[in-house]
């Protein structure tokens, strides 16, 4: 037997699920009269209405984290002291390490997630937070550049990602968001920068022969479903800043490519990992990479005109996924580590994608929204008690590499300091007030319910309101 001990420590990790047992209602006298359909559930997360500015009040608190969390700022690495004169910048010289990086994949979406905000709420802290850190990185860059070591092991981190992208993981992300910065007319001198992400990514990123993203680990030619979120978005957001189509061909492509082997249309969700040399092909359905290959679907759908030819095919891509991901949500809102394993633990970042993804699917019109607006609501309940009063976000499972067997995903550990939920939560706080202020959600008897128009939602609550006589099913 496991230990008083031992059990705590999972429990903290998040490895143990708690079943949801039959709620008897607390009544000393029961007799015709009793509504017993009033009774009030006990809900483990909050369920019913919620208001645009408690959103944002949300999301505010996670910027005010972050803006502390994440200084600007040379220092010396010896020392610790600032150093204000980029011109003294040596082999010595580091970003100030605040909490997260400000130059990986993480804060790539975080940036991302930040102009969203900015646009949909219109409160301009978020985009000055993305303005202040790109103005300031792409303005170290000349500086670092010349004092980078020949080996990036010696050199800083973070401008190492920046200087020399060496994976999918280094430009991706980083690069789109400094496209919608541009495209969002902040500025900043990051051409040499983007460029050379850019490069990274149609050049010298390795690939199969019929040219999807791949990598040589943990085996040869395997395909991660994380590189469809590194490096397809970028691309057609390229395309949208350049007009060039070319961009958005290949950004269609490789989302059916990696369909064509990720994708098992029985469930609805993607396998996290493909290796050519394996037969038969095992599928492990990690709930943070099928986030991303869901965020790379809703991307390339934002960055394409409709009617652009393959762009169909995506939107079919999108709505199977998010049908499958709707089987596996859990009675909290939020969805497990392995999605369709309900014994493993209920992780935050995946979940924030999915909501994020959802809303934004149902604003767009790419998905019904009587269908799926009630499991989108209650996905962001789940993922807002995950945002303690610091501003900080728990249950996010750490950085994550790939396994073929359940043990290795059942057992990765969560922690505050993982930096993959911040923008995932941004994004999906701004798309439910986006969400919120655009639709009528009301209780009916009950139950959370959107409707198309005002007047419908009248006609249709009166369960509660009307009916003291007819017992309900």
């Amino acid at each position: 037997m496991k230990s008083n001990f031992t059990l705590f420590l999972i429990c903290i990790l998040g490895l143990v699920t708690t079943n949801i047992e039959a709620q008897y209602v607390d009544t000393k006298k029961v007799d015709a009269s009793t509504k017993l359909y009033l009774a009030k559930p006990g809900y483990n997360t909050p369920y019913g209405e919620t208001s645009p500015d408690s959103v944002k009040a949300l999301i505010d608190r996670v910027l005010y984290f972050l803006e502390e969390a994440t200084p600007v700022g040379v220092l010396d690495k010896n020392t610790k002291k600032p150093i204000t004169d980029y011109k003294q910048v040596d082999q010595n010289s580091i970003i100030n390490q605040g909490t997260f990086s400000i130059t990986n994949y993480m804060w790539g979406v975080t940036y991302a997630s930040m102009l969203n905000a900015a646009k949909i709420t219109g409160d301009d802290r978020y985009k000055k937070y993305v303005e202040n850190r790109f103005q300031f990185l792409t303005e170290v860059a000349p500086y670092f550049l010349e004092v980078l070591p020949k080996d990036n092991k010696e050199a800083d981190p973070q401008m190492r990602q920046m200087l020399r992208p060496e994976a999918l993981d280094d430009a991706g992300a980083m690069c789109t968001a400094m496209i919608k910065a541009k495209m969002a007319g902040i500025e900043f001198n990051g051409q040499e920068v983007m460029d050379r992400y850019f490069d990274f990514i149609m050049n010298k990123e390795y690939r199969m022969d019929d040219g999807i993203f791949a990598r040589n680990r943990p085996q040869k030619n395997t395909v991660w479903l994380d590189d469809m979120f590194m490096g397809v978005p970028v691309i057609a957001q390229m395309g949208k800043l350049t007009g060039e189509t070319k961009y958005y061909d290949e950004a269609i492509k490789q989302v059916l490519l990696f369909a064509d082997r990720m994708f098992m249309p029985e469930k609805g969700l993607y396998r996290h990992g493909w290796v050519e040399a394996m037969n038969p092909h095992p599928a492990f359905h990690w709930g943070r990479a099928n986030g991303w290959a869901l965020l790379a679907k809703v991307e390339v759908l934002d960055a394409i005109p409709v009617g652009y030819p393959g762009r169909d095919k995506v939107l079919t891509l999108l709505q199977a996924h998010i049908q499958g991901l709707s089987v596996y949500q859990s009675s909290e809102g939020l969805w497990h580590q392995l999605l369709d394993k309900n014994d493993s633990y209920l992780e935050t970042s995946a979940s924030a994608i999915y909501v994020y993804c959802m809303a934004k699917a149902i604003n767009e019109g790419w998905i019904n929204m009587l269908a799926y607006g009630p499991q989108t609501m209650l996905g962001w309940h789940g993922v807002t008690t995950k945002v303690n009063e610091r501003g900080e976000i728990e249950g996010t499972c750490v950085g994550t590499g790939m396994g073929f067997d359940p043990a290795f995903y059942y057992y990765r550990p969560v922690n505050i300091a993982a930096g993959h939920g911040y923008g995932p939560l941004i994004f999906a706080g701004a798309e439910i007030y986006r969400l919120l202020n655009n639709q009528t959600v009301k209780m009916n008897d009950s139950a959370l319910m959107f409707y198309k128009e005002k007047i419908e939602t009248d006609a249709a609550i009166f369960y509660m309101e009307k009916d003291g006589v007819r017992d309900h099913h």
